[in-house]
């Protein structure tokens, strides 16, 4: 078996393919790496002006490394084996997205780091209940988040799911992809 590519080799690959140097790019792309990547670490606080970091669809089970990103605005890490929000707190404070579906989230915990979180994909995951449903009250800033194929949504029709979680979430504009409206 290969063994895994590690950030430091995709951050290497990724500035040969683009001709751009990683300390300087705002936007850097490590999804669908081959061998995949299973840990982030410390490589990535190279990435010093980077807003928007993709690690997607890698073999990733937890997040780490991203101390040192502090401009870090976008982060996805979609399709990997996350089972946690567990290592985002060094970017709570400035994190404005966060694309985490097809993953293994069941727990909602440590989301009250999320000071300026405005977006929250995390659709294709584990949340089966209400109590941890509520924890993304937490998220002052909270307007779109897409939680469809969680099994919280299974026993429930689309109307009731939404009435439920709109209740629950009352400053959401969007959820699950179509817009909220709001009656006076």
């Amino acid at each position: 078996m290969t063994a895994p590519t590690t950030c430091k080799e995709a951050i290497k690959k990724w500035e040969e393919q683009t001709g751009n140097s990683a300390d300087k790019a705002e936007e850097v792309i490590l999804s669908f790496q081959w061998p995949p990547i299973e840990r982030m670490d410390n490589s990535l606080s190279m990435l010093i002006n980077v807003k928007k970091l993709s690690l997607s669809s890698n073999m990733i089970e937890k997040i780490s490394g991203l101390e040192a990103l502090r401009n870090l605005k976008i982060l996805s890490l979609g399709r990997n084996y996350i089972k946690s929000f567990a290592g985002l707190e060094a970017v709570g404070g400035q994190l404005e997205q966060l694309w985490i579906s097809y993953n293994l989230i069941e727990k909602i915990k440590g989301v009250n780091v999320f000071k300026a979180l405005k977006v929250l994909y995390m659709g294709n995951n584990l949340v089966k209940d209400w109590a941890e449903f509520n924890r993304l009250q937490d998220i002052p800033k909270l307007e779109e988040l897409i939680l469809i194929n969680n099994p919280i949504c299974e026993n429930l029709d689309a109307e009731s799911w939404r009435a439920q979680a709109t209740r629950r979430l009352p400053k959401l504009k969007k959820l699950d992809g179509v817009p909220i409206v709001h009656l006076e």
